[in-house]
């Protein structure tokens, strides 16, 4: 029976972690980078002032993405900012491994696939529409989620604009 038991429990950790990565992402786009990336004087305002400026001018291209992300532009500071994400949760490491695996997983993937959806917008419109739909539809003010949309289909943000 232990085997059991750790097996759903991994599977619990897992599954929990996926959804958390989701609504981490959907609650930080919303609040973060759109809530305080909207104000001139933010931290988070090259969000808001750079990259939507720029995937709007280029059909979702942002050639900051086409650099290296040692860089202080849009993606070096996005990377920073999910690097620290990363080490907040560290601590949650021992008593919760999987969780933490999957949580550093949804970082890695969020960046893998938010870089590729702004280098690539033919892949984006086949892969996460929903994102396409936050850069180039008429609302920015939806569409929160890049990897997957269950955060705005439970929230209600999920709108198909273009």
């Amino acid at each position: 029976m232990p085997a059991v038991s750790t097996v759903a429990r991994i599977g619990l950790e897992i599954g929990l972690g996926l959804f958390y990565c989701n609504l981490f992402e959907w609650f930080a786009h919303r609040y973060i980078l759109h809530g305080l990336g909207k104000k001139k004087n933010s931290i988070w305002k090259f969000h808001w002032h750079e990259h939507h400026k720029n995937a709007r001018r280029n059909n979702n291209v942002d050639p900051i993405y086409q650099g290296s992300v040692f860089k202080w532009n849009g993606a070096g500071k996005e990377a920073l900012a999910l690097l620290v994400v990363a080490i907040i949760h560290l601590p949650l490491a021992p008593f919760f491994p999987f969780f933490a695996l999957t949580g550093a997983y949804g970082i890695f993937n969020y960046y893998r696939v938010h870089k590729r959806a702004h280098l690539d917008p033919e892949w984006a419109r086949k892969n996460v529409p929903w994102h396409m739909d936050h850069h180039l539809g008429h609302d920015q003010d939806a569409n929160w989620c890049v990897t997957k949309p269950w955060a705005d289909i439970l929230f209600g943000t999920r709108k198909k604009c273009i």
